[in-house]
């Protein structure tokens, strides 16, 4: 019987921290909530966060949540564009 090869995990690229792909979806999910519920209030906000973050697969943190959502209902909704 031959013996089997070694297995390396490591990419050639390097390696990130454990957890940058729940970031990246984190940051993708707030930036477009601040986009459409800027201005409303913040149960809404925090509401469309969770909502959202269970659509991209992340379960979300609470407290992170509601710092987000204070940050977000606090900025002025963005105006409508004319035409």
């Amino acid at each position: 019987m031959e013996p089997l090869s070694s297995v390396s995990f490591v990419t050639a690229g390097g390696s990130r921290a454990a957890g940058w792909q729940q970031q990246v979806r984190v940051d993708y999910v707030v930036n477009k909530v601040s986009q459409t519920h800027r201005g409303q209030s913040e149960d809404a906000v925090a509401q469309a966060i969770q909502d959202q973050l269970r659509a991209v697969g992340v379960v979300a943190n609470g407290r992170m949540v509601a710092q987000y959502a204070s940050a977000i209902s606090s900025l002025p909704q963005i105006p409508p564009k004319s035409r």
